[in-house]
């Protein structure tokens, strides 16, 4: 790719397996997901080395170093060639432990099973 055409940055976030598709990088970046120096950017932003960005996930705030400039989704073991990952522990440890409270069948409708009827009295100590 030239220089002097950089890539937009929902296509970068994209390339790069931050979003898995181009349209949900563009999304996020017209709901105001997406930051770049603390200012919210539109999805035709151009993509610089050295840029930071944030990308507001759920409940984790993650924050990437761009380290090179790529227009093709790459192999998630050549991601590590164009961005640097400057997310704080503590932000995989919320989603760890939202993940974790998941577990018991919160997401589920209706009525819970019996195995999750014996996991939840023996979570609450009611045997």
């Amino acid at each position: 790719m030239p220089q002097d055409d950089p890539p937009r940055i929902d296509k970068w976030l994209w390339a790069v397996r931050v979003f898995k598709t181009r349209s949900m990088a563009t999304q996020a970046c017209r709901a105001g997901k997406i930051k770049v120096e603390e200012q919210t950017v539109k999805p035709s932003r151009n993509v610089h080395p050295g840029m930071e960005i944030t990308v507001q996930s759920g409940p984790v705030q993650r924050k990437f170093r761009v380290l090179a400039l790529l227009d093709k989704r790459v192999g998630a073991k050549l991601v590590e060639q164009y961005m640097e990952d400057l997310t704080p522990e503590e932000e995989y440890q919320k989603l760890k432990m939202i993940k974790s409270r998941a577990g018991f069948g919160l997401l589920r409708k209706g009525r819970p099973t019996k195995k999750e009827r014996r996991d939840l009295d023996e979570w609450f100590g009611w045997e």
